[in-house]
């Protein structure tokens, strides 16, 4: 019995050891999108701050495409050794899951959350031609002109058009969805007035609604936004129990040992801190999200099957 506490022992310390000198070489860092994308930008940055702590450069790897398939596959592929870890985003984790037939991997099973890196709102915007000013009358108009009103979103299954079935669902509205190729055409036809809605996130429709091109009517969280602190929260502008919180997190390959995955999370939590990040958040108005693996783990876990019933209900799908 000595010799197996023994041996435990050493083993543990020998162990201890080598993660104690993790990381050893640069990490790879995966971003499920394109060059220049919000999610890059983030990634860009963060990677920088963490490197400051890890004291190993994270070199940034863009793997666009496949509603963020691509990237997330690349992700849970990899050797579980602590050197590759990528971002996680709400549309990847919790949606593309449930609108995607055959997914090469089980977000619940093939990924360790690591941390999250920041929660953020969706902007209820509509155009300055609706004759609407709040979300009460927004939905008034909506119930007295069924299915007449257009939505726009960025993309089939993006955040903005799950954001806009939950908005339906819980209004008992109809109103017709018009998915675009990206959010900056769909933003200029709201301008233009040729569509009439649109949930879009916070960063990209802010700018629009600060110089009155477009009219904000609400924020998705549960709370207001500290960029636009005189906007309602939906829930609280007239439709209760809204909220769709958009997020992204890292993550790395399950079974990537538990002491590099603590040290991944030491020196996300430190970068958050950082001024950098500070900034970045005031700018685009979303929170930073310091906190725990277990922490991330159970937002995934929470909102996977959340928008798994939105989703179902509304019959989305993706082609593979």
């Amino acid at each position: 019995m000595r010799r197996v506490v023994l041996a435990a022992v050493i083993f543990g310390a020998l162990c201890g050891g080598a993660f104690a000198q993790y990381p050893e070489k640069p990490i790879r860092f995966i971003v499920p999108q394109a060059p220049g994308s919000n999610t890059d930008l983030y990634a860009r940055l963060l990677g920088s701050e963490m490197g400051k702590s890890l004291g190993q450069q994270l070199i940034i790897e863009n793997r666009p495409g496949g509603a963020f398939v691509i990237g997330l596959d690349a992700i849970a592929k990899s050797p579980p050794d602590g050197y590759t870890i990528g971002v996680g985003l709400i549309g990847g984790m919790a949606l593309t899951p449930h609108m995607v037939a055959k997914l090469p991997y089980d977000v619940i099973k093939d990924f360790e959350p690591v941390g999250m890196i920041a929660r953020g709102h969706l902007m209820l915007a509509v155009s300055n031609q609706l004759p609407v000013k709040s979300v009460k009358e927004l939905v008034d108009y909506a119930k007295k002109n069924p299915g007449k009103l257009s939505a726009a979103s960025s993309a089939n299954g993006s955040p903005g058009h799950i954001g806009l079935e939950l908005f339906k669902n819980l209004t008992g509205t109809q109103i017709t969805h018009v998915p675009y190729r990206g959010g900056a055409a769909a933003i200029n036809d709201l301008i233009a007035g040729r569509v009439d809605i649109m949930f879009e996130g916070l960063a990209s429709m802010a700018p629009f609604v600060l110089d009155n091109r477009v009219r904000g009517l609400g924020v998705s969280g549960p709370a207001r936004s500290s960029a636009f602190p005189d906007t309602p929260t939906i829930a609280e502008a007239g439709v209760p129990k809204y909220e769709a919180v958009t997020w992204l997190g890292v993550v790395a390959p399950a079974k990537t040992p538990k002491p590099m995955i603590d040290r991944l999370n030491r020196a996300l939590n430190d970068a958050l801190k950082s001024q950098a990040m500070v900034d970045r958040f005031k700018v685009i108005g979303e929170d930073a999200a310091p906190g725990t693996p277990a922490d991330y783990a159970e937002v995934i876990k929470t909102d996977f099957a959340k928008w798994k019933e939105v989703i179902e209900r509304a019959n989305i799908k993706l082609s593979e």
